[in-house]
């Protein structure tokens, strides 16, 4: 077996099971290798049930005694018990509501068991205990929790990845030298302890070569991506259109001096026979979509295609509506792309992209599909730069040739991590907010004092305005059949507005459901919005004055500004009230920093400070950027070195080094992740 095998050949999965797999987006022993564990459980071995205390996590070898019959209580719970022994030592196992575990278990038999120890007098329980198998009896144990979907339970996945390590040896694919410099592990250990750690020291060590080789291979992608750029850099020189002062003087408002200035930062990238790869960082509400609209004019004036790409349709529609506003009056062809446009308006759309009818697409990752051509694309504009991979925005660069780039983003990025992130972009930043934008006061309460929050809420509801109302997005899982957002929605409609028209939107819901409900809170319909940070980008409501964050606290600072910057869009005052669970003074501290200042990179740079552990953007870069393991925020001592390593990699002469850089190299490109094996 090799790292390429396809996964139905490992043993314990047989065609059906690789099916399920599939949809985990398993495929080959590659996939099941960096389907790392979500967390991990620390449970003692004991020889004797007598030597555990209570409350504690066991692994227990025993036989069944009996099984007893189910008993129903007056509570209307079912109480479903076995009773075990350990030689002459007897204990029960017990489970509420859950009658078809003890189905699992037969009299005699023998089992090793896990689960937490009740003590009552002289009676000793394990409530809910599951059988654990594959596993010896050592004194201590680390058991890797997997991220699970399609009822695959835990115990399978511990198991396959256990006997397919029993089949596998990973080769060494970093350079000795980087190796030996940090005091690596093997990457063959590395995965073997990840998966099955021996102890929390080699677990600990083992993520520490992971994520600096996932950290190394993103630097180098993006190090190699600009090397590219500079020896494959012609470009399309596109002249300076007429119309471009006619359009300025139509527009209703007057650009701000940072404005201009990155308009004319971007044209002059135009004029040049070299392609343009231009980042523009901008605050919330800073203006950026009309320096983007201004300079894909200039590209369609000059007889060429221009593609805006967004990360949610919500912004993507928000970008087709605004871009046909401002340019109404030039008689150009706008299209909107996504995921639910029909089929049969796809079809005519890709036909009109590919004759070159079609001024200027909007859409979201519908743009990268293969069957997307462009009959003559000159300048490609993402938006929110940071949901989308290193790799999705190569996918749509190769529309064209030698097309001009330019990403944006209102996600504040501290400085002193851009050069790292963004190593193949020139940077232009917005830092001006535009005159009548109304500064948001806001303020952070104590989770107790939320009655307080929402009968304000309600006052600026009577007063004719709208409230944003945000929630973490907690994971179902089952045990919770309610996501939190349900839970909260339930709770303020019974408790504050039951005589208000309110409503709720969620990452998971239908596209079609998710765009009628911001529809109507657009039109001022729905009066109140409860929602997870899917409303944190683009969304334009200046009738909203008012953003409650619950639980402020789990987020990153950078996102409860981005957040925040919903608000504020109108004539009206504006607020924003950050309720959280202020359980220690680096709570309170980081709160107030977000309470005193609306400078977006000044919060982004005080986040990097103050947070120890946490997200850049509010959520693991896992999956967005195509990172796995490591965290650009928590790891940011580890992308320095990384980073590092990968410069001198790329400038060595050296023969391995070069046999190394090209196998790494290959790897990154046919593949979206950044962990590479050999």
């Amino acid at each position: 077996m090799d790292i390429y095998s396809d996964i139905k050949y490992i043993k314990g999965v047989g065609p059906k099971m690789a099916e399920t797999l599939n949809k985990c987006g398993i495929f080959n022993v590659i996939d099941l290798l960096l389907y790392f564990p979500r967390d991990y459980e620390h449970v003692s071995a004991h020889k004797s049930i007598l030597e555990c205390a209570e409350s504690e996590k066991v692994i227990i070898e025993c036989t069944v005694l009996s099984i007893l019959k189910d008993v129903r209580l007056k509570n209307n719970k079912t109480l479903s018990t076995i009773v075990f022994c350990q030689g002459e030592n007897k204990f029960k196992g017990k489970w509420f509501n859950q009658t078809y575990a003890k189905n699992s278990f037969k009299t005699s038999s023998k089992y090793i068991i896990t689960g937490k120890v009740d003590k009552f007098k002289e009676e000793i329980t394990i409530m809910n205990p599951k059988i654990v198998k594959n596993i010896s009896m050592d004194t201590n144990k680390i058991i890797a929790k997997y991220p699970l979907k399609n009822n695959i339970s835990n115990n399978f996945f511990n198991k396959i990845i256990s006997d397919m390590l029993c089949n596998i040896e990973i080769a060494e694919n970093l350079p000795k030298w980087i190796v030996e410099k940090y005091g690596f592990c093997s990457l063959d250990d590395a995965t073997r302890n990840i998966h099955s750690p021996k102890s929390l020291e080699l677990l600990n060590e083992s993520k520490r070569r992971l994520k600096f080789q996932e950290l190394f291979s993103y630097s180098l992608k993006i190090l190699m991506l600009k090397e590219f750029i500079k020896s494959h850099n012609e470009g399309i020189k596109f002249k300076i259109a007429p119309e471009l002062t006619i359009l300025k003087e139509s527009l209703p408002f007057k650009l701000t001096d940072a404005q201009s200035k990155v308009v004319r930062e971007i044209l002059i990238d135009q004029k040049k026979d070299k392609a343009m790869n231009r980042l523009v960082q901008g605050d919330v509400g800073s203006g950026k979509t009309i320096v983007a609209i201004i300079t894909m004019f200039n590209v369609v004036k000059n007889g060429y295609q221009a593609a805006m790409m967004a990360p949610t349709e919500i912004l993507a529609k928000q970008h087709y509506e605004e871009i046909q506003k401002v340019l109404k009056g030039f008689s150009l062809k706008i299209e909107l792309l996504s995921g639910s446009t029909t089929q049969k308006n796809k079809e005519l759309i890709k036909q009109k992209l590919r004759d070159g009818t079609i001024d200027i697409i909007v859409g979201t990752h519908a743009l990268i599909e293969e069957n997307v051509e462009f009959g003559n694309l000159g300048m490609i504009v993402t938006d929110e730069q940071h949901r989308f991979g290193v790799s999705q925005r190569n996918r749509l660069s190769n529309k064209g040739k030698n097309i001009d780039i330019l990403v944006m983003t209102a996600t504040p990025i501290p400085r002193t991590l851009s050069l790292y992130l963004y190593g193949d972009l020139d940077v232009s930043i917005i830092d001006e907010l535009p005159p009548g934008r109304q500064k948001i006061d806001t303020y952070y309460e104590s989770m107790s004092q939320s009655k307080k929050v929402y009968e304000f809420a309600l006052s600026e509801i009577n007063k004719g305005r709208q409230v944003y109302i945000v929630c973490p997005l907690v994971e179902e899982n089952e045990d919770m059949k309610l996501s939190s957002v349900e839970k909260l929605y339930e709770k303020l409609k019974e408790e504050y507005f039951d005589s208000i028209e309110i409503a709720m939107v969620y990452g998971k819901m239908p596209s079609k459901l998710k765009n009628e409900v911001m529809d109507k809170f657009k039109a001022g319909e729905i009066k109140a919005l409860i929602s997870t940070t899917v409303i944190e980008v683009g969304v334009n409501v200046p009738n909203a004055t008012m953003m409650i964050i619950e639980n402020s606290e789990r987020f990153g600072l950078a996102q409860l500004h981005q957040l925040r910057g919903r608000v504020g869009r109108g004539t009206h005052k504006s607020y924003c009230i950050l309720l959280a669970n202020i359980t220690n003074n680096i709570v309170k501290r980081r709160l107030e920093i977000l309470s005193k200042s609306n400078d977006g990179f000044f919060i982004a740079e005080e986040d990097l400070k103050t947070r120890g552990a946490g997200e850049l953007f509010g959520f693991k870069q896992h999956g967005e950027s195509g990172l796995i393991l490591a965290d650009v925020i928590e790891d940011i001592n580890i992308l320095k070195i990384a980073n590092n390593e990968a410069k001198k990699l790329i400038q060595s002469d050296n023969d391995e080094d070069i046999k190394v850089k090209n196998e790494i190299i290959q790897k990154i490109q046919s593949s979206s992740n950044y962990i590479c094996f050999n």
